[in-house]
């Protein structure tokens, strides 16, 4: 079986076209045609650089003895190839500048995204009884970790977040025009009461509020994305805006929204996280009634004990709040045992963890206590407290996780390593019990401090706030 000759190849691609007896050929360019040029060498090397692109062995042999037995083809075939070489290092480039682009556009929106999950956690934080749902996400953000959840999947619902935030400052933006022609109004109003300038500011600004707010409700019907707020798509919005099919499923659209951010659920685990955080801290109320009336002798024993306790209790509270959100059992926050073996396999995560949640983290916080904070204002605090405790959080998550993929290492180091942190967690806890004691002496709320510890609750009382 013999190969196909490839100027009967060639001939083929060009087949001629039959009009009125007359054959009139076809044309046929080739992604390497050089023919522009005018040399008949060049044009000799179309095929054989097709024969090559189509990889076909036969063909390629007999072009390949073409280029051996004749110079002007082998070079008309370079000139072809290194084109094509420039072409795909041009493609190289193109592909280079648009992953760097996406990746410019990733961190922005992660950036925008964070922020305005830590915003509206912070706010959540400043309201009372919303307090356990900021408490409960911070729970879950540890307690997936722990799970063996990615670090790019532990912020749930960051991308409703940004949503959020986007719409926020789009209210925001939205609003600037109406107040400006308020304000006009009002200002009229003062100069020349009742004058048609007044009115005619009052009419628009009236007029001004409607359009912003069809603006925006255009806008999040159609997704609430950047680009919904840029251009509203004035084509679509004269064939659908006024259909009553295009607004009739926004309800439910919010609705699903709203279920989506599964506010019931961390409210539930933060309700349970809080319930069983304040039994371990039960001996610090018996140190605010025993220092309550600055009274010393049994008292201040009592009170010392109490200090002891609640230091014992310090060395595994912040990793059973995160075993128990991981497991969603409020057992699990007294499961001291296995938290101990936990322990065992990581200790050097551990104490990482430990100095990350009850130093680096709280320790600046309690400088915001020093004078009390208007209500009206609670959130900014508390955006200073989401900032540094969501990392301490996602801290002992992933050093509970680490304990929990790795097997109980054995050998002298590592003995040495675990009697090591246990030397040194004393003194770790001890430097954050010292920041609670004088926090008593120098916070707007004095012995209530010891129930505020903002490594383990959030900043702000449960009940009533500041």
């Amino acid at each position: 079986m013999t190969s196909p000759d490839p100027s009967n190849t060639d001939k083929a691609s060009h087949s001629p076209v039959q009009a009125d007896g007359v054959e009139t050929p076809v044309p046929v360019e080739h992604p390497f045609s050089t023919r522009e040029s005018g040399d008949p060498s060049i044009e000799t090397a179309e095929p054989i650089i097709a024969a090559l692109v189509q990889t076909d062995v036969g063909t390629s042999a007999n072009s390949l003895s073409t280029i051996a037995n004749d110079p002007a083809t082998a070079a008309s075939l370079d000139v072809a190839l290194d084109r094509h070489s420039g072409l795909a290092d041009q493609g190289k480039k193109k592909r280079l500048f648009r992953r760097l682009a996406e990746t410019i556009v990733w961190l922005i929106q992660g950036t925008f995204c964070i922020f305005s999950l830590t915003v509206l956690l912070a706010v959540l934080t400043a309201i009372p009884i919303f307090q356990l749902i900021a408490f409960g996400y911070l729970l879950n953000v540890s307690g997936g970790l722990a799970q063996g959840a990615k670090i790019r999947n532990a912020l749930p619902h960051l991308r409703q977040a940004g949503q959020i935030g986007l719409a926020a400052i789009a209210i925001f933006l939205a609003a600037l025009p109406t107040q400006a022609i308020a304000h006009l109004e009002s200002v009229s109003t003062l100069i020349d009461p009742g004058s048609r300038q007044s009115d005619l500011m009052r009419v628009l600004a009236v007029v001004t509020s409607m359009l912003m707010t069809a603006y925006l409700l255009w806008a999040w019907i159609r997704g609430g994305r950047l680009i919904h707020y840029v251009w509203p798509q004035p084509k679509r919005l004269c064939k659908e805006g006024w259909r009553w099919s295009t607004w009739r499923t926004a309800p439910d659209r919010l609705w699903d929204f709203t279920m989506d951010l599964e506010l019931p659920k961390y409210f539930w685990l933060g309700l349970r996280g809080a319930i069983g955080t304040l039994v371990w801290l039960s001996p610090a109320f018996i140190i605010i009634a025993a220092f309550r009336n600055g009274e010393t002798g049994l008292a201040g024993l009592v009170g010392f004990a109490a200090l002891i306790l609640l230091g014992l209790g310090m060395l595994y509270l912040p990793m059973l709040q995160v075993h128990f959100a991981a497991e969603n059992r409020l057992s699990a926050l007294f499961e001291v045992r296995t938290i101990r073996r936990d322990f065992r396999r990581a200790p050097w995560a551990w104490f990482t963890a430990m100095v990350i949640c009850l130093i680096i983290t709280p320790t600046p916080l309690y400088l915001l206590k020093i004078a009390a904070t208007p209500q009206e204002v609670m959130w900014a605090p508390c955006l200073v407290f989401v900032a540094f405790i969501l990392p301490a959080r996602m801290a002992t998550g992933l050093a509970l996780r680490r304990a929990r993929k790795r097997p109980e290492p054995t050998g002298r180091w590592a003995r040495i390593s675990r009697n090591l942190i246990r030397l040194a967690m004393p003194w770790v806890v001890g430097v954050y019990l010292l920041f609670v004691y004088v926090s008593q002496y120098i916070s707007w709320d004095g012995l209530l401090t010891w129930v505020q510890q903002h490594a383990i609750l959030i900043p702000v009382p449960f009940l009533s706030g500041v």
